[in-house]
């Protein structure tokens, strides 16, 4: 096990850095301390090289100049809030509104915006990790309460990448992050997800209106192209949504929280490598890279259904639905989420 550090450009004058975590099968992960970004995770190939199972790059503009949040972490709350409203204990409040009238993914100035401070790494015999924090006051990115969130990536030995995120705060808040990673484990030239099998642990997704923000109504994913209780090619899905406005998935699925059964599985047949994802949050957002535009790169290739964004979260605009859980953060307490991930090769 190993960790390694280099330098990655620089952001509004910054220098941003790289850490490399390998453990001791090859698999190599890269974290950039801008945006806790998910740079690569290589896995060894049968041909003694190496591939990504993620969209990648090596220039940081390639990551920046978009507005698709490329393998960053999202918060404070990950997807949308309606209207940027939401109330606690009886106090409304009003956060900016950075997507129409509605506030996305902790808005402009959120978790994905800023460099976040390395506070450690660590390399045992079975594992090497790297803590990140950050501290957000309502100035910074208009929600209320000063904020503190560690961010701790930890590679192992048995092929896990697990991703722990806690946050205290001096005054009522909402959190609700998220790793905003696009996936694509297929050989480099293929420009598409279309031959990957996509498996969710879901019985229903959310009916949302035109903006997205949900309605609180659950449909069954059964007899739907939201139905992936069967590993189900990526194509033929994509191919049933190819009359809608967004000419593939950008949407919500309750899935069964837990971290030993996977709750999405995404896997090549041709190559053999797959990713297993387990949350213990009861949310999975969806969103197959349906734009076209010239900003959204993988190593220079721009192409629809690149990759395919898999955002383990709560589900989304919790505070206008209780029943879909609790995002609320107070004073004197701590909440922690895990995400884990296990690649196969």
């Amino acid at each position: 096990m190993e960790i390694s550090k280099v330098p990655f450009g620089t952001y509004k004058g910054h220098p941003v850095t790289k850490y490399i975590l390998t453990n001791d099968n090859g698999v190599q992960v890269g974290i950039l301390d801008f945006a806790g970004l998910l740079q690569s995770f290589k896995v060894p190939t049968k041909d003694g090289g190496k591939a990504d199972m993620i969209l990648t790059s090596e220039n940081l503009d390639e990551f920046t100049n978009n507005g698709f949040c490329t393998n960053r972490l999202i918060g404070r709350v990950a997807g949308r809030i309606a209207d940027g409203k939401f109330s606690i204990n009886g106090k409304d409040y009003q956060i900016e509104q950075n997507e129409g009238k509605n506030a996305l993914h902790g808005g402009t100035n959120g978790f994905y915006n800023h460099i976040w401070h390395v506070d450690s790494t660590e390399a045992t015999n079975n594992s090497v990790s790297i803590t990140l924090s950050l501290t957000l006051s309502p100035e910074v990115d208009t929600y209320p309460g000063k904020m503190h969130v560690t961010a701790t990536y930890t590679l192992t030995n048995d092929d896990f990448l697990s991703l722990k995120m806690s946050a205290t705060t001096d005054a009522d808040t909402l959190f609700n992050p998220t790793n905003h990673t696009y996936w694509n484990m297929a050989a480099a030239n293929v420009p598409t997800v279309d031959q990957l099998k996509l498996y969710v642990n879901s019985e229903n997704h959310l009916a949302v209106d035109d903006g997205k923000i949900p309605t609180g109504e659950k449909i069954a994913n059964e007899g739907t192209p939201f139905d992936f209780s069967t590993p189900t090619t990526m194509g033929d899905a994509l191919e049933k949504m190819s009359s809608t406005k967004e000419n593939g998935f950008d949407d919500i699925w309750e899935v069964t929280p837990s971290l030993t059964k996977p709750v999405a599985t995404l896997e090549d047949p041709e190559s053999g490598r797959k990713m297993s994802l387990y949350s213990d949050r009861n949310g999975l957002v969806m969103y197959t890279m349906n734009s076209d535009d010239a900003a959204v790169y993988n190593h220079g290739q721009v192409h629809p259904h690149l990759g395919l964004a898999m955002e383990a979260q709560n589900l989304s605009d919790a505070p206008h639905h209780p029943e879909f859980g609790d995002i609320t953060l107070h004073p004197g307490e701590e909440k922690t989420y895990t995400i884990k991930w296990h690649v196969e090769y």
